[in-house]
């Protein structure tokens, strides 16, 4: 465990502390021509030296620092195919991930994996799916009829509403598994603050209606999955 963690450390140092914009810049402008390409998988390549400090990881090191430098280049040529710049990013973290776990486990690499699935909370797992996108699905059916009778003249942003309601949930079922359930107070208290002006300001009983129940839908749903978990 101790060296896939040394492993991504060196990974978050080399690829987001020490590599400033200008060299992103540069590389999605020249690619493989780019001479910042090479000095970033060569610095990739001393921070995993050195913090694993041991000379005879090199030839793990080495194969790491290789597959960086063909994935990074696969990105680079894959980014104007892709509308969304967040997808090429995500896919190549992921791969950069995967190359470092295998690298770490690579003498019991089944073994390890099959440990993980094996050992995996299953119904914590059930739970989080659950109060994401499940739960906003069932809400977005509850207040079905509700939301047809509401003018909502004002701008936002797509979606936005869906994933502050995902992540607040997801807040709320960590703190429940915690014991901390002051927290949630806290969190529906942040929520009612920042949502005064927006009711002040568009004067609507039934969009204040509609979010009080909205919210307290979005809550219950969090809780109720809460105690579940933690009591079966």
């Amino acid at each position: 465990m101790i060296l896939f963690v040394k492993l991504l450390l060196a990974h978050l140092i080399a690829d987001f502390l020490l590599q400033p914009n200008r060299w992103v810049i540069h590389k999605e402008a020249n690619k493989a021509a780019s001479k910042y390409l090479y000095f970033h998988v060569l610095l990739h390549f001393a921070i995993t030296m050195l913090l694993l400090w041991d000379l005879n990881a090199w030839k793990i090191v080495l194969v790491i620092t290789i597959s960086h430098y063909i994935i990074d280049l696969a990105k680079l040529y894959a980014n104007p195919l892709f509308k969304l710049k967040s997808i090429p990013f995500f896919v190549d973290q992921l791969l950069h991930i995967i190359v470092l776990y295998c690298c770490a486990y690579y003498g019991n690499l089944l073994e390890n994996t099959i440990s993980i699935f094996t050992q995996m909370d299953w119904p914590l797992v059930t739970a989080i799916v659950f109060v994401s996108f499940p739960s906003a699905i069932i809400m977005s059916k509850l207040l079905e009829g509700m939301s047809s009778q509401i003018n909502f003249d004002h701008k936002s942003l797509p979606n936005a509403g869906k994933y502050i309601g995902i992540i607040e949930r997801l807040f709320v079922l960590v703190f429940i598994i915690l014991g901390r359930w002051e927290a949630i107070g806290l969190l529906i208290t942040a929520k009612s603050v920042f949502r005064f002006n927006d009711l002040k300001e568009s004067n609507s009983r039934k969009l204040t209606e509609y979010i009080l129940i909205g919210t307290l839908i979005s809550f219950g749903l969090a809780i109720i999955t809460g105690i579940l978990y933690t009591q079966l």
